[in-house]
């Protein structure tokens, strides 16, 4: 049975937030060619994960028959976050852009799964070639070519982490100019938003069912 591991960090609620209504829509999708599937949900906004602690940095890298009280408590939490990871078939992560990067609680949750001569650092990371879909929502475009395409750094990290890093199968969605209806003087970007978000949304139902097809495979 297919595994979906559906990580949600924006702070807004149902339609309110600009990722959330994408990674839905991928996930419907998934689930129509999946209908027995089941599907791991975080919401870290809802239900964030703990920061990383020097106990729980610490434990990763020391004999489990050697951990202290306070490190195996602080590891078993780690250790749930990483096995749901390395048991998804696929993954898929909202992202928006705040103050031009991911949101503490995403970072958080990455800080957690990484773990060196496990998860990375080794020639074959436990979880390497999952295929990962990202949404990276913004509120104003920063793509090539734009004024602030040097201020890009949601594109840029996930790349070192999830594809460098974790060695993850990675691509991404990105809906932007997500503030175009509500600030007066992005007024005139409205239609390009209403694009974006439309092809955001196209997207991950494409996206949703070929990632659905691959792992039926």
């Amino acid at each position: 049975m297919a595994t979906l591991l559906h990580i949600d960090s924006s702070v807004f609620a149902g339609p309110a937030s600009a990722s959330r209504p994408v990674t839905d829509a991928f996930r419907q999708a998934w689930l129509e060619q999946h209908p027995e599937g089941t599907v791991v949900y975080r919401d870290l906004a809802a239900d964030p994960v703990p920061h990383i602690t020097a106990d729980a940095h610490l434990a990763g890298f020391a004999d489990p028959a050697g951990h202290t009280p306070e490190q195996a408590a602080a590891f078993a939490g780690r250790e749930q976050l990483i096995r749901e990871l390395e048991s998804a078939d696929a993954i898929l992560i909202g992202a928006p852009m705040y103050n031009y990067s991911v949101p503490s609680t995403l970072k958080a949750w990455l800080d957690n799964v990484i773990l060196f001569g496990r998860t990375a650092g080794v020639e074959a990371p436990s979880a390497k070639g999952t295929p990962v879909t990202v949404v990276a929502s913004r509120g104003g475009s920063y793509a090539p070519g734009t004024p602030r395409e040097d201020m890009e750094y949601v594109q840029n990290f996930l790349t070192a982490i999830l594809r460098d890093t974790l060695a993850l199968d990675l691509e991404f969605i990105v809906p932007e100019l997500t503030m175009a209806p509500a600030n007066p003087a992005m007024a005139e970007l409205v239609p390009l938003y209403e694009a974006s978000r439309e092809k955001a949304l196209q997207d991950a139902r494409a996206k949703g069912k070929e990632i659905a097809a691959r792992t039926a495979a």
